[in-house]
């Protein structure tokens, strides 16, 4: 998929239909923003090796900027390739060219092709990822999943267990089941569980894969308020919402992904 021209940038980033649509707030400050995230002409593609080494193209090309304080959805239909670029951007898949450039500590480092340990650590401090499914430790307590994410930042135990027990208990978890394992809960519940985990990290940029998809309107809407209060705090954000409710809500402009067999 190639994102190219206006599509490229973003198909609410200018005139009136994104004022009406999106919130224009954070994008009228972009350009005194912090630069968060910038991909250079990325481009990823797979190689079925069981089958004749076919090489399946799924990214061309692909240019894309994300500021301190936006909400940036990428947009486009199923197996376009959203989630690849989401773990492109997170370091789980490697880019086959192209630059993957991330603002961690004070400086533009390139995650494309980078040393696993400068991968580590922009994951430990400056990228938090919450994905489709929760995946942890077995028998580990909701509260200790959360909480070892707050700890892998410097915060201490006991703080670190506090505020995982009040963005839990925020997430409607209730104190009397924060104790027990992720695996014994519903699919919404873990999913809950997996937002808090992603959270209390408070890391710079945040990248959400359907945050939402297995919640009910209530706990959706405290998802909304958690994005929107990220925002504020300076968080980059890019997700993929399907909800197109909760993308309305917390979108500040789309970045259309195009499938390649299209754009061809």
């Amino acid at each position: 998929m190639s994102p190219a021209g206006s599509e490229a940038r973003g198909a609410y980033n200018s005139g009136s239909e994104a004022r009406g649509a999106y919130n224009s707030g954070s994008e009228a400050r972009g350009g005194t923003r912090s630069l968060m995230l910038r991909t250079d002409g990325l481009g990823k593609s797979f190689v079925l090796h069981l089958q004749g080494s076919t090489r399946i193209p799924v990214l061309s090309h692909v240019d894309l900027e994300l500021r301190a304080g936006e909400c940036v959805a990428l947009a486009g239909p199923s197996g376009a390739g959203k989630s690849t670029l989401m773990r492109s951007l997170y370091g789980n898949y490697r880019a086959d060219r192209g630059r993957i450039l991330i603002n961690h500590d004070g400086a533009m480092v390139d995650i494309a092709g980078a040393d696993p340990r400068l991968v580590i650590a922009v994951r430990r401090q400056t990228i938090g990822y919450v994905s489709q499914f929760l995946r942890v430790v077995p028998r580990v307590s909701s509260l200790n999943v959360v909480a070892e994410a707050a700890m892998a930042r410097g915060q201490a135990p006991d703080l670190a267990r506090a505020m995982a027990g009040d963005l839990l208990s925020r997430l409607n978890i209730p104190a009397r089941l924060q104790g027990l394992a992720p695996a014994t809960f519903s699919g919404g519940e873990q999913q809950r569980v997996n937002l808090a985990r992603g959270f209390i990290g408070g890391h710079p940029i945040l990248l959400l894969d359907e945050p939402t998809a297995s919640l009910d309107p209530a706990n959706r809407d405290v998802v909304i308020g958690m994005i929107h209060a990220a925002k504020v705090s300076g968080v980059a954000i890019i997700g993929i919402f399907h909800d197109t409710e909760v993308r309305d809500a917390v979108a500040d402009r789309l970045f259309t992904v195009t499938a390649l067999q299209e754009a061809a």
